[in-house]
């Protein structure tokens, strides 16, 4: 009977041994069908078609490049040269500067108000030197001072005249009764100017100063305003400015070259009493340096990106985010990618790997190299182009190779793993950029237009509605516009809000109001 049992738990403990066996062989397939994935959407490439696609430089010589599937001995060596170079560069010794010396305060272009003091007892009544006094010198001491903004009210007083003679009329309906032409406000049926109204709006997107902060600085200048007032006067006042937003909007579009980005903001879900994540869409005019910005219920889904550029014809630079791979299909549009983001993800991977990651960021750095040597000699757009075949086509083929090289030596799972699979995939999206000299490198400058939407979501935390994200694209649209022209948003806006009912009136082409326009009429700025 003791021996039936133990036999019974051999063979449990034999059965139990087997389950094991069979997971360790169930986890080494599952490794096996992951690693021929991998494999698998390596082969991405047949999709995204070769290097030598017809949008990119036919050079027989170059294409021989692409043959090969590796570095040579000489590009290898070539490339192990460069990488010890920079190891040694990035581990020189590092001189730490002196401290600079403090500076002057520059206040040349500040009002001076000069006030003289002299000891107690010495003038007379009239604030003269008494007679027994003799001034025998002056010392001198400045600091500087600031009043509170002024906050007044702008009356206007309508004078009404008549002639004398139609006074001794005797009837008076046919007095000719003379009256001034009443000014045209920014806003009807609102106390707030034109200068509280661009006060209002640049502290909340220049400042990112939120409502509450607003209130307390009028309260200090004497005037109480409540926070559904002032929501009122700006909401008021950006609907005016939505106006040359659409204006703006259709010009951006039409440009032959545009770039665009997404960023994050947050928004009220009134339904679930919480926030939720919302995108702001940035198109950047790549050539003039306007910016504007599209909410749309705060999706980043593809249709957001098709519903912008859906109708555009012209390049269009972006990052690797895959909403935007539906443009490669669309007639009219040729797709460019970000270097930038490329470096960034090598860049990330140092730590994990700092060899592999240096010889990808050295390729790259080749390829901005290309880029500052231009930029120093001041190439045309044409003699631009001739460089990057010349240079930086022949340094994307190597790059490539070596992608492949070194994939099969890293964990695709890994940074550096990812960094590879991110690049390989967007090659030709990223080698584009050689065929035209205006096409810019990568899609930084965006990134700075939108920069000013990141600052303000650390301040004011998030909009409160769906519509208010979208008169905050509009305002971002209107002032990053304003910056890329070099002209003053407070200044741009006081004076639009105060003119742009008058172009209303007259029929005058609103265009004439767009911060590039405006800076040129008014002779300032970037012209």
């Amino acid at each position: 009977m003791k021996q039936a049992v133990m036999t019974v738990e051999e063979q449990l403990a034999a059965a139990l041994a087997e389950v094991e066996n069979l997971r360790t062989a169930i986890a080494e397939k599952d490794c096996m069908i992951r690693d021929l994935q991998n494999k698998l959407l390596w082969l991405r490439k047949k999709v995204f078609g070769r290097m030598s696609e017809k949008t990119l430089p036919a050079d027989p010589a170059q294409l021989s490049l692409f043959d090969e599937k590796h570095l040579t001995d000489e590009e290898r060596a070539q490339l192990d040269r460069e990488v010890e170079e920079a190891e040694k560069t990035i581990t020189k010794t590092i001189t730490v500067k002196a401290k600079p010396s403090r500076r002057p305060l520059d206040t040349t272009g500040l009002p001076e108000k000069v006030f003289h003091i002299y000891p107690d007892g010495v003038l007379d009544g009239n604030g003269r030197l008494r007679a027994e006094y003799v001034e025998i010198g002056t010392d001198e001491s400045s600091r500087l001072e600031k009043r509170p903004a002024e906050v007044y009210i702008h009356k206007d007083v309508f004078h009404k005249v008549i002639l004398k003679s139609d006074m001794e009329t005797k009837y008076p309906e046919d007095r000719e009764i003379l009256s001034p032409e009443r000014p045209l406000v920014p806003v009807a049926r609102c106390m707030a100017g034109a200068s509280v109204l661009s006060d209002i709006i640049v502290g909340k997107f220049v400042y990112h100063l939120p409502f509450y902060r607003l209130i307390q600085q009028y309260r200090e200048s004497g005037i109480t305003v409540s926070d559904s007032t002032m929501g009122g006067w700006y909401e008021a006042a950006v609907e005016k400015l939505k106006l040359l937003y659409d204006i703006l909007r259709r010009r951006i579009l039409s440009s032959e070259y545009v770039q665009i980005d997404e960023s994050v903001i947050p928004v009220i879900d009134n339904e679930k009493h919480k926030t939720r994540k919302g995108y702001e869409w940035c198109v950047r005019d790549a050539i003039t340096g306007d910016v504007m910005f599209h909410y749309d219920r705060g999706s980043r889904g593809h249709h957001v990106a098709r519903e912008i550029l859906g109708g555009y014809r012209g390049n269009v630079q972006c990052d690797g985010y895959e909403a935007y791979d539906q443009f490669e299909r669309m007639p009219g549009i040729t797709v460019h990618g970000c270097w930038a983001h490329v470096r960034r993800k090598f860049v990330d991977s140092l730590k994990e790997d700092e060899r592999l990651a240096m010889e990808g960021i050295l390729f790259i750095r080749k390829l901005y190299k290309v880029e500052s040597d231009a930029d120093d000699k001041g190439l045309s757009a044409e003699e631009r182009m001739e460089q990057r075949r010349n240079i930086s086509y022949p340094t994307i083929l190597m790059f490539e190779k070596w992608i492949k090289e070194t994939y099969a030596k890293v964990l695709p799972k890994s940074r550096l793993g990812e960094a590879l699979a991110y690049a390989y995939s967007l090659l030709p999206r990223l080698s584009r950029y050689v065929n035209d000299g205006r096409i810019n490198i990568d899609n930084n400058l965006i990134e700075n237009a939108i920069r000013p939407l990141a600052l303000g979501r650390k301040n004011y935390l998030f909009c409160g509605n769906d519509a208010s994200a979208y008169r905050a694209a509009i305002v971002y649209s209107l002032i990053g516009t304003c910056r890329a022209a070099g002209v003053d948003p407070r200044t741009w806006m006081e004076d639009v809000l105060n003119k742009l009912p008058y172009w209303q009136r007259d029929g005058k082409d609103l265009a004439g109001l767009l911060p590039r326009a405006w800076a040129k009429e008014n002779q300032i700025g970037n012209k």
